[in-house]
């Protein structure tokens, strides 16, 4: 029987390319889809876009449309969703500059 040896690497090569495990219990940044973080932020824009045109549309607004131009650069797979948080967030700001320039005030109501 012949006996084979493989050749590795010096100790401290080895040990340089070894990366310590996160304490939390997740994986490493590297191995987590490129697409999971960037389709969270295309429905995050959308929802948050969403609820500013009902509440808080002078910082919804601008929140999900930076979300969604984000979503956007890192090529989400909810492209239409991080679009529809685009235009709902530029709606929302759309919105509350008729009521700055209509009302003078930056609320409104249903009540009338």
């Amino acid at each position: 029987m012949a006996l084979t040896t493989a050749r590795t690497a010096p100790r401290d090569a080895r040990a340089a390319d070894a990366s310590p495990a996160p304490s939390d219990g997740s994986r490493p940044a590297a191995t987590r889809e490129p697409g999971r973080e960037a389709d969270g932020l295309a429905v995050a824009s959308f929802v948050l876009g969403l609820l500013g045109l009902l509440v808080m549309n002078i910082l919804l607004g601008p929140v999900a449309v930076v979300m969604a131009v984000i979503a956007l650069a890192r090529r989400t797979s909810r492209r239409g969703r991080a679009l529809l948080g685009l235009a709902l967030g530029i709606a929302d700001l759309v919105v509350l500059a008729v009521l700055v320039t209509v009302n003078g005030t930056v609320s409104w109501g249903l009540a009338g």
